[in-house]
């Protein structure tokens, strides 16, 4: 079995930490390569950290041994405090790191979208992930996978209301979740990564787009 490296930018988020720590692990990857504003602190000797300066992504160099990305990248307008600048972490950066994708001729790019992405919706926020995912499709990648989780669970170091009180409906009454609403259901951080790293080492060309249910499968199976 050929060894892959594995490039996981926005590793110290809720879905890329659980994902650098299941990559570390599994035996299909040879290195694991962060790009990080600061340390994840992980000591493995087969972690290579790259300290970066997002502003200046576009003059970074893609690693020619990377086989595979995870674009675990994202913020809120909260955190962002502009639209600006939110746009500028959830879609130009994205679009950037795709495009060095496409120069190395990465086998398979990797990224994680939202439930409801829509170029047309009035949702902003929406609208912004629908952009993202229309400019990385006319890329040509070679392998492409989208996923749009629902809400997300697990433990972050900054509070979101929305994902705190959905967990709380979650475990207070789960069958909420049932029927037509089961596309909702919020779905843990460590399942979106391990149906990233499981969709990754199927190796399939071409674009493919994940729901939240279909996360849930690929996440716990």
């Amino acid at each position: 079995m050929e060894k892959k490296t594995a490039l996981v930018v926005g590793a110290t988020g809720l879905v890329g930490g659980n994902l650098v720590n299941m990559l570390l692990e599994a035996p299909e990857y040879e290195m694991v390569i962060v790009w990080v504003r600061k340390s994840t602190g992980i000591n493995n000797k087969k972690l290579e950290e790259k300290i970066i300066n997002f502003e200046l992504l576009d003059t970074y160099k893609l690693e020619d041994t990377v086989n595979h990305i995870f674009c675990c990248l994202g913020t809120t307008i909260k955190k962002a405090k502009s639209k600006e600048v939110f746009k500028k972490v959830d879609l130009e950066y994205i679009v950037s790191l795709a495009m060095k994708a496409k120069e190395n001729d990465v086998s398979q790019f990797l990224v994680i979208s939202a439930m409801g992405s829509d170029v047309k919706s009035a949702v902003f926020y929406n609208k912004v992930k629908g952009q993202m995912e229309n400019e990385l499709s006319n890329l040509g990648l070679r392998g492409l996978k989208i996923f749009r989780p629902s809400l997300l669970l697990g433990d972050r170091t900054e509070f979101r209301f929305g994902e705190k009180a959905a967990e709380v409906v979650s475990k207070c009454i789960p069958f909420i979740f049932n029927g037509a609403l089961k596309k909702y259901k919020p779905v843990y951080g460590n399942t979106v990564a391990k149906a990233m790293y499981k969709v990754a080492i199927e190796e399939k060309s071409g674009i493919e787009a994940f729901n939240s249910e279909v996360i849930q499968i690929k996440g716990t199976i």
